[in-house]
Order: structure tokens, then C-alpha cells, then sequence
């Protein structure tokens, strides 16, 4: 029987990750986005707080928390700003859940251990310049060569590119097989022929450090190859479910937030003698929001249910992230509208969640992408076969077919 009753620790964390957003992001948050500027003393204090470990077990020094308090932690940092959600997002859910998935005891000694306590940042290389949601069809490339590899190519779109210690990164060691070519490795940075570069004129997560990297001749060891040669594209497609996850739970925040916000200024604005919020239109705004709201909330519950328990969630987080991010979209419309002239001013959040609800739809898999893959799955073109995992807290050790 599904349960959807917060428990105490729920409750803790939710509260917890309200005050440091409170505190430490929402005094400051305004400047920051308007003057594009990132602060890792927040991801800092985030992994002071124990939330870069969140779900990672208590052996590998993370939290041990189950998926619904990492759902409600994303929650309520994106409900912040965006751009501290998407460090849970690339840190935890990208690189080390993928880490405790697909790692040897070695690798999850040596990257793991260090990234959920917070003393290295971590992130997640699969985008290209030419390659998005066709990541079979990698053109960074790598070549054995005795006991190492030798990687070539560029990435673009990698957010923390210029703060992240550790970047699993994915390329071909054969382009001609596609996906079963693609392999994953962890690469340093100062390695030789490593370099990285920051992205400018962003529309949205101004807040948030997104670049590229440059691979030239860059040595690996092969101690760092994740996974045998091959299976990258497996790493990478069960890293990006965990991706989705974190995504689906912000954008829940970020129309959380429009929604306050709204709730805030129907009250407080009065026109024709009254408050706006008597007007039936702007009650058919506010309705569709805390709407959409609640149908996010359940799916991303719905998912973390069934990865506490270790069964498949792929078509659930799909639906999750895709209608999460769709509504958290049109929930910042709907805000601005509700706001007037007021919502096209950074006096006001709304216009700041607006141009950061957009970058949801496109990473993580498109809107078309997720519409794609529930189509396929309510047709029978894509098997929504059973597949169990250990659960929570031991989550995380079996290698799962895709």
C-alpha cells in the first residue's frame, strides 16, 4: 500500500532546507540573479548541512535519507532559486547515485566518499555541442592505450564546469557501434589537457555556474573507467532517471513559489475596490496552480515511493519531470499575469522564476522527449516491465538493465 505521510524525518528535512534557503539564499537571491553571480560558499555550507550526501548511505558518508526527503530538500531550494536545486541535481542525482550504482568499493571510496560529505563537488558531462538528446551519437571519443585511456572532445552545458572537482564524463571508444560504445569515466580536474570555461548571457539560473569542457589528450587511468567499456550509455540513462527525479521535485518548488508569490500580491493589490483575488479570472489562475501543485507533488511521491521500495520508476519519474516542469512553466505565466506591470520588474520574483522555469523543459530530456516516452509506453512500444533493485536504505548496488 502506497503511504504518502510525511514522517517525522520528512518533516525535519523539509523544515531544515526552508530555514537554510531562508537564511542564507532568499536575503541575497535578487542581487545574485541580476548580477550573474555564483556563490560556492553556498554549496559549501550545503555540504556542511549534509545535503550533497543526501541519499547517499551512511557508509559512504552521505545522509542515509530516503527519495521523499530528497524529493522535499529539492523542493524547497528550488522554491529558493534554481540554481541551488540543480547542484543536488548534477552532484547527487548525475554523479553519485551513479557512483553508488555502477562503482567499484575502490571508485566509491575514492570519489564517493568525499562528494557526500562535501569536501569535493562533483558533475555530470553527457551534452555536446552537436549532441543532446541523441546521446548515443557521442563525438568525444577515447582510445585504450595499455593500462589507460586517452579522451577527446568537447561537452558544453555542464552545469558546475568551472567549480566541479569530479566530471563523469561519456565517450565512444567505437562511434560505429552507437550506444553500446559509449563508456563512462571520472575524470580530475588538473588532469593534463582538462580544461573548463564558463557560459555567458544566460537566460535564466544566473545564479548558477554553467560552462564547457575541453578534453585534449586527457590520460585516464583505468581505475577510472565507470563500468566495463560499453556500458556508459547505461550509466549515463539510469544516472539521468535519478537526474529527472531531483527535477521533478524542484520545479514542484518553483510553482510553489509562484504560487505564493501570487497568493501574496492578490491580497495585498485591490482594484474596482476590491482585492484582485475576488476577480474570478485570477481565481481560475490561482486554482490551476495549486492545482498542478498537488498532481506534482503525488507523481514525484509516487516515483520516490517506488525507488524507497527499489522497484523500476522510469515511466513514473518521466511523467513526474514532465508534467512538474510543463506546470511550473505555466505557473510563472500565470504569476506574472496575476502580478501586471509589476510582474515584468525584478522588484518582483515572479519575472526571475519565469526565466528560470524554462531550462526544466529542455534538460533532463525535452518536453517532446517525455511526451515520446509516454506515448511509447501506453502504446506497448516500450516494455514497462518490473525490475527491483534493494531498497532503501541499501539502495543502489545492482547494475540494472536499461
Amino acid at each position: 500500500m502506497i503511504d504518502f505521510t510525511l514522517t517525522d524525518e520528512n518533516r525535519l528535512v523539509q523544515q531544515s532546507a526552508r530555514a537554510f534557503a531562508e537564511a542564507e539564499i532568499l536575503p541575497y537571491i535578487r542581487e545574485w540573479d541580476a548580477n550573474g553571480e555564483v556563490h560556492p560558499e553556498i554549496f559549501a555550507r550545503m555540504g556542511e548541512l549534509g545535503f550533497l550526501g543526501a541519499p547517499i548511505p551512511e557508509r559512504y558518508g552521505g545522509g542515509g535519507m530516503d527519495y521523499i526527503s530528497f524529493a522535499l530538500l529539492c523542493e524547497e531550494l528550488e522554491r529558493a532559486d534554481t540554481a541551488f536545486r540543480v547542484v543536488q541535481s548534477v552532484h547527487v542525482g548525475l554523479n553519485s547515485l551513479a557512483l553508488l550504482q555502477w562503482g567499484t568499493e575502490e571508485q566509491r571510496q575514492r570519489f564517493l566518499v568525499p562528494q557526500a560529505q562535501g569536501k569535493k563537488l562533483a558533475t555530470f558531462a553527457l551534452t555536446e555541442p552537436g549532441v543532446g538528446t541523441d546521446a548515443a551519437n557521442l563525438a568525444s571519443t577515447v582510445r585504450r592505450e595499455g593500462d589507460r585511456y586517452v579522451l577527446n572532445g568537447q561537452k558544453i552545458w555542464i552545469s558546475l564546469a568551472d567549480l566541479a572537482d569530479h566530471f563523469l564524463v561519456f565517450a565512444s571508444v567505437d562511434r560505429t557501434k552507437k550506444h553500446k560504445g559509449v563508456t563512462a569515466f571520472v575524470l580530475e580536474r588538473g588532469m593534463k589537457g582538462l580544461t573548463t570555461g564558463t557560459l555567458h548571457g544566460k537566460l535564466g539560473i544566473r545564479a548558477g555556474n554553467t560552462g564547457l569542457i575541453n578534453m585534449d589528450n586527457v590520460e585516464i587511468p583505468i581505475e577510472n573507467r565507470i563500468g566495463e567499456e560499453g556500458e556508459g550509455f547505461l550509466v549515463a540513462m539510469s544516472a539521468i532517471d535519478q537526474g529527472r527525479y531531483t527535477v521533478a521535485a524542484g520545479a514542484v518548488g518553483l510553482a510553489q513559489a509562484c504560487l505564493d508569490a501570487s497568493l501574496k500580491y492578490a491580497h495585498e493589490r485591490q482594484t474596482f475596490g476590491e482585492e484582485i483575488g475576488r476577480h474570478q479570472l485570477v481565481k481560475q489562475m490561482i486554482a490551476n496552480m495549486a492545482k498542478g501543485i498537488e498532481i506534482g507533488r503525488l507523481l514525484v511521491w509516487r516515483a520516490g515511493w517506488l525507488k524507497n521500495h527499489g522497484l523500476r520508476n522510469t515511466r513514473q519519474t518521466s511523467l513526474a519531470k514532465w508534467h512538474a516542469t510543463e506546470h511550473s512553466v505555466q505557473a510563472a505565466l500565470d504569476a506574472i499575469q496575476i502580478h501586471g506591470a509589476n510582474g515584468y520588474s525584478n522588484e518582483f520574483p515572479v519575472e526571475r522564476y519565469l526565466r528560470n522555469s524554462k531550462a526544466a523543459v529542455i534538460y533532463e530530456g525535452t518536453s517532446q522527449l517525455h511526451t515520446l516516452i509516454q506515448a511509447d509506453y501506453a502504446l506497448g512500444y516500450r516494455e514497462d516491465r518490473p525490475l527491483r533493485c534493494e531498497p532503501w536504505p541499501a539502495q543502489g548496488f545492482e547494475r540494472l538493465a536499461i
